[in-house]
């Protein structure tokens, strides 16, 4: 593998720099105090080519890789403005459609998502079954017209209400009725006004841009040209979209911690007391060093996983291991950080506390480090299977 990124990757790495000159971490922190999308900077991204990074460029895209949005989500979390609507919308969804839509399917919805014009959610987690998916009870019912019915509901499901289609993990074959307990799972591109859903809010503790919804599936009839893939068997598609999710929220842990740890290098510069500015204690120097090898660390192993997913090569192992490494270590430089700054790290004019909530949800969303502990254990080391 060549460490070594090319110019164009480059610049997609340094696009964060650029769109915070105008949108920048005030901005976003404006928007998430009141959970209100950031549109404006949503739009900009869609005019410089961007949503459609994994996109193939007969369809509106810029035809890059797994390692280009890798770049693209961290450079921008390295300003401190994060968008996790862009790692459901742009990757779980339309990196999805791109490689398992239909043509007319591709055709009708790419070029419009890539222009931002419309928008995607992701919708698998339900409250009865949590991280354990085999056990999802949403159910799509074939109809005698060729078409299928679906029912059930789906939770903590990101910008469902702000978004015109859900790519709906469903079950076409009831869990006891299957061979495999792999098998009978099919995606549906569901529009969220069709009739039939219903949606609502849950309000979360953490300032956020993106809302978070329950919505509620009753008997939405949905025709031939809804399916995504082939019918009962969705499960395998599911890790093009989950394995990707792993990796880029490492990437956004990665840029959170980077962005912390900048503002409190500068401080920690200028800040005298005593006899000298405060970055020459090593009680302070120790803290950040560490967390910031860690944090460098963890973002090599996701970008070794979007190289290997970009190689068509199993990634999940480092996918996983990216995503617990990136959690921990971002938790550990906000922390680093955060102790820098003393008791002006929890004012809103340093605004270093209102990173943690973020970095900390990533300890159990999209999936619990415990459960990835379990993964690493079991299919990784070759260990027992614990549950």
């Amino acid at each position: 593998m060549d460490f070594t990124i090319n110019e164009e990757q480059q610049m997609i790495h340094e696009y964060g720099k650029s769109l915070s000159k105008t949108y920048d971490r005030a901005y976003w922190m404006e928007n998430a105090a009141i959970h209100r999308f950031p549109e404006e900077m949503y739009q900009q991204v869609a005019t410089d080519g961007f949503l459609g990074t994994m996109v193939p460029e007969a369809f509106g895209g810029a035809g890059l890789g797994m390692l280009e949005m890798l770049l693209f989500q961290e450079g921008i979390a390295n300003e401190g403005i994060p968008l996790l609507s862009l790692v459901v919308g742009a990757c779980m969804t339309m990196s999805v459609l791109a490689e398992h839509g239909t043509d007319k399917q591709r055709n009708h919805y790419l070029p419009a998502a890539c222009k931002g014009d419309i928008r995607f959610c992701f919708a698998i987690t339900e409250a009865d079954a949590g991280t354990n998916t085999i056990n999802i009870g949403t159910l799509a019912k074939p109809t005698a017209q060729g078409g299928f019915k679906l029912s059930g509901n789906k939770t903590y499901i990101t910008d469902a209400a702000e978004s015109d289609y859900a790519l709906v993990v469903a079950r076409t074959t009831p869990l006891s009725e299957t061979k495999r307990k792999t098998d009978g799972f099919t995606l549906f591109i569901v529009p969220t006004k069709a009739k039939g859903v219903e949606m609502q809010s849950i309000p979360v503790s953490i300032a956020l841009p993106e809302l978070q919804y329950q919505i509620f599936f009753d008997e939405v009839e949905l025709g031939p040209e809804n399916i995504l893939g082939e019918i009962g068997k969705g499960f395998n598609i599911l890790f093009d979209s989950l394995n990707p999710e792993r990796i880029l929220g490492g990437a956004i842990c990665t840029g959170i911690g980077r962005f912390a740890m900048d503002k409190a290098v500068a401080y920690a510069n200028d800040r005298v007391v005593f006899n000298g500015p405060i970055g020459a204690y090593q009680a302070l120097q120790h803290p950040l060093a560490k967390a910031k090898t860690e944090v460098e660390m963890a973002s090599l192993m996701a970008r070794k996983a979007a190289w290997l997913f970009d190689q068509g090569k199993p990634c999940g192992a480092e996918a996983n291991m990216a995503k617990l490494a990136a959690s921990e270590a971002g938790i550990k430089a906000v922390d680093a950080s955060l102790q820098c700054f003393g008791g002006n790290g929890f004012t809103k004019e340093y605004g270093i506390f209102d990173l943690y909530p973020l970095v900390r949800l990533t300890k159990t969303a999209p999936i619990n480090n415990e459960m990835i502990h379990n993964y690493i254990a079991e299919h990784v080391m070759g260990l027992p299977r614990s549950y």
